[in-house]
């Protein structure tokens, strides 16, 4: 089939689904009421409860749950076949992610903003709250700590990114400004700094910077302190002054990004020619995990990725203004990082075939192209390799349309590290909320003071990857676990919804409980073939952690199915 169809397909079925079984459950699932008395209303404080409006947290939320997984995640997964990949970013998008990313929305939302691990609490014990809590600080620890390596990696890879990505934080900054200060309304003022950013992408052509080694100290491991340095800046000051307008601009900058690959795979389809070089089915590669489960753990932003659920009941669930924008903003934009994620399934399954050029300087073309990406599992999972793949397939494709190579690739590059920047810094408040919530009950709490808080996540992150070397990919001795632990929290967060659902009468519960069993199996089935194959290679780090989680996430499975045979109907009073 060729790409062009394929996009239309699935984009026009996005659509229709949205309107269709999106709106079915948020009217007839969840009830939604517009006069539901909202956390950004009723705890306004304007650092982290504030009300806003539904196209502005839409920007947040979708920059913040995107980062580089669903450009990597696929990116890896067309190993095995262009088609299984897009099935699964489809299908799982639709039916578990969407659902998995709204129905958290909207229970944190019902019970005063509070973190899916607290809401674990209220439907099942204390006892699997601590463990939730365990699990998905596990898992922002070592994202924290991967992105600012990966931000560093993109620098590197691409030096003209540098400038506009730091330029975007001053232009974010007189944005809130002319918005929350001086009242003016959001569409001009964010039309301007788009601008402006876009110029300043030009100016990253021409002006790239290189960081040199300093006292022993790699350009890596530079860039990963002073990301780190950003993010405890970014995460404790209000998200009126930077999150909210710089998500915002990031917001265009995907519609921006996403219309220029459109539009290059439609000019190339109808200009020099466009088709998968990326096999139809691949499932005959000896070297590479069986596709089941691994296909459901590699692709996860894009299908169902548990750190929406961490987002949606952390950061969006305390701005969102009313019940029924929630929809908009949690269904929509996991509909809308599937389209994403399609896009990037294109790019390397066929963009990448217009021209690559490998390690020796040798321009690649059609088949060979791919094949040198993905001619073993060791080169396809690569992260610097599926970054670069991606960017050079969708450079290939949007020069069709006149822009020229050189300012495509810096389009791209800026586009994969201002979501990894985001994600970075909500990802520290948002471990900040899992501190202050799982430590800061008491008044007399040091973990109350955002301060303390944030200063302990950002040093254990710089702890992490600084652990191994002073180039700050220590968390990448972790990073293999990321995969089964994210997906995990997605499972885990379906049981959590499927109590509630039940608890609230009727059938509405068969909504989630099929997904929650799919990804729980998956997952836990995947997280065992893990730990085969950690222990097979003497990693013992990897095996250590790995069956800590094993054995948290197969108690809150447990406890999860018998609270949920033995619930009762009537509702629980949210706090």
């Amino acid at each position: 089939m060729h790409p062009l169809v394929v996009m239309f397909l699935v984009f026009a079925g996005y659509l229709l689904m949205y309107h269709l079984y999106g709106k079915f459950i948020s009217r007839r699932i969840f009830k939604i009421d517009e006069k539901f008395k909202v956390p950004a209303e009723t705890m306004y404080d304007g650092f982290d409860y504030v009300p806003t409006k539904k196209e502005i947290i839409f920007g947040h939320h979708f920059t913040s749950i995107a980062g580089t997984g669903p450009i990597v995640g696929p990116a890896i997964a067309i190993i095995w076949g262009w088609v299984p990949a897009v099935l699964w970013v489809f299908f799982g998008s639709i039916f578990i992610g969407a659902v998995h990313d709204y129905g958290t929305l909207i229970t944190s939302m019902r019970h005063r903003g509070h973190s899916i691990a607290e809401i674990t609490g209220i439907y099942l014990n204390k006892r699997t709250k601590v463990f939730f809590y365990i699990i998905g600080l596990l898992e922002l620890w070592i994202l924290i700590a991967v992105l600012g390596l990966v931000m560093a990696i993109i620098f590197d890879m691409y030096p003209g990114s540098v400038v506009p990505i730091w330029l975007e934080i001053p232009i974010a900054v007189w944005l809130g400004h002319q918005v929350y200060k001086r009242g003016k309304d959001f569409l001009l003022p964010s039309i301007f700094a788009v601008v402006i950013m876009y110029i300043t992408v030009i100016a990253g052509n021409y002006f790239p910077v290189n960081i040199i080694e300093i006292c022993g100290i790699p350009a890596t491991g530079i860039w990963t302190i002073i990301l780190l340095i950003y993010a405890f800046i970014a995460s404790i000051i209000p998200v009126t002054t930077l999150l909210q307008p710089r998500d915002y601009i990031n917001s265009h900058q995907l519609l921006i990004a996403m219309g220029l690959l459109m539009l290059g795979i439609i000019f190339t389809s109808f200009g020099t020619g466009l088709e998968f070089v990326a096999p139809t089915f691949n499932l005959g590669k000896t070297d590479a995990p069986a596709i089941w489960p691994t296909l459901f753990i590699i692709i996860a932003c894009g299908a169902v990725s548990g750190f929406h659920a961490i987002v949606a009941s952390g950061t969006t669930s305390k701005q969102i203004s009313n019940e029924k924008d929630a929809l908009f903003v949690g269904y929509g934009s996991m509909l809308t990082e599937g389209a994403l994620a399609l896009l990037v399934i294109i790019a390397v399954g066929a963009g990448i075939g217009l021209g690559f050029k490998n390690e020796n300087g040798e321009m690649l073309t059609g088949i060979s192209a791919w094949s040198n990406n993905y001619g073993s599992w060791a080169a396809a999972s690569g992260m610097n390799s599926k970054i670069s793949a991606f960017v050079d397939g969708s450079a290939n494709m949007i020069t069709s349309i006149g822009i020229p190579r050189s300012i495509a690739i810096i389009i791209m590059g800026v586009f994969v590290a201002s979501f990894a920047g985001t994600t970075l810094d909500t990802s520290a408040r948002l471990q900040r909320f899992f501190l202050q919530e799982l430590f800061g009950q008491k008044e007399s709490s040091p973990f109350r003071n955002k301060y303390f808080s944030t200063s302990l996540v950002i040093l254990s992150a710089g702890i992490l990857a600084f652990v191994t070397g002073a180039d700050g990919k220590g968390a990448l001795s972790l990073w293999p676990l990321f995969g089964t632990i994210n997906q995990i929290i997605a499972a885990l967060a379906l049981i959590v919804l499927t109590i509630y659902l039940k608890k609230k009468g009727g059938l509405k519960w068969l909504i989630t409980i099929i997904p929650a069993i799919f990804m729980s199996i998956n997952t836990l089935w995947a997280s065992l073939l893990n730990q085969i194959s950690y222990t097979k290679d003497q990693d013992w780090l990897l095996v250590s952690v790995n069956i800590i989680v094993i054995v948290l996430a197969f108690w809150i499975i447990f406890e999860g199915l018998v609270i949920f045979i033995r619930s009762k109907t009537k509702a629980t009073k949210a706090l």
